[in-house]
């Protein structure tokens, strides 16, 4: 849309006005190295890569996990929870069979809860360093668009002897905020914001997931356990496990 503006309101030849390879280099490198100078290589590193996360298609269907859940506690009912055991081989999910693994070798309920509750917590941090991350570069992008325009401001003063030169300095001064702006509004922000999405989604399916495994474990009935679970969705997502073609036992 940036790009369709310049182009409609000055033509494709303009387009070259918007490049400023200094610019380029104090508003980026500025950033991204001032949030390097805050964190260790290695967590630097992980950061970037962690924009691929955002061109990820993540399918967190609750429902579906949810007709897992509901599937085990009818298996757990009717031949005891050692028989999960079995089950667990077939799940995809490793935090899933964790849990059940657990339950199966006779762990303490509350111990249960401690041991997934850490896991949770622990992934919880290492996705908000990877949302920090992003949160800081679209913090520092204004801020060294700033910097580069007052250089450039600088450098314009100093040649005031020329006013055709003005134009163009303010212009190339000027370029350095637009950088910075976009840093933040088209890149970084977007990317924090959903990560932050994908986050809360990943929490919210293993929080089922636990509520649902101490359930089975306290031997709950399989229809408590489908209402339970269901609580944490959205009313109008709050679909039936058999209406997602699943069956449960009373």
């Amino acid at each position: 849309m940036v790009l369709l503006g310049i182009i409609t309101s000055g033509g494709i030849s303009t387009i070259g006005n918007f490049i400023d390879v200094p610019s380029i280099a104090i508003t980026f490198g500025g950033a991204f190295c001032c949030v390097l100078a805050s964190m260790q290589l290695k967590q630097f590193v992980d950061g970037l890569k962690s924009f691929a996360l955002i061109l990820k298609v993540h399918d967190y269907n609750t429902g579906e996990i949810i007709q897992k859940i509901i599937d085990l506690s009818n298996v757990a009912r009717k031949e005891g929870l050692l028989s999960l055991e079995e089950a667990a081989g077939d799940l995809d999910d490793e935090f899933l069979k964790k849990g059940i693994l657990l339950i199966v070798d006779g762990t303490d309920p509350e111990l249960v809860r401690a041991i997934m509750e850490t896991e949770l917590a622990s992934l919880d941090d290492r996705h908000k360093e990877k949302i920090s991350f992003w949160e800081n570069v679209a913090a520092m992008g204004p801020a060294w668009g700033m910097i580069g325009t007052l250089v450039g401001l600088v450098n314009m003063l100093q040649n005031m002897s020329d006013p055709s030169s003005i134009g163009p300095s303010m212009a190339t001064a000027l370029i350095t905020t637009l950088y910075g702006s976009l840093l933040a509004n088209w890149i970084a922000t977007p990317v924090a914001t959903k990560l932050k999405a994908n986050n809360a989604a990943e929490i919210t399916l293993k929080e089922i997931m636990i509520e649902g495994l101490l359930s089975i474990q306290a031997g709950e009935n399989p229809r408590v356990i489908e209402e339970k679970l269901k609580s944490f969705l959205a009313p109008k997502d709050r679909v039936s496990a058999e209406d997602a073609g699943g069956e449960v036992d009373g």
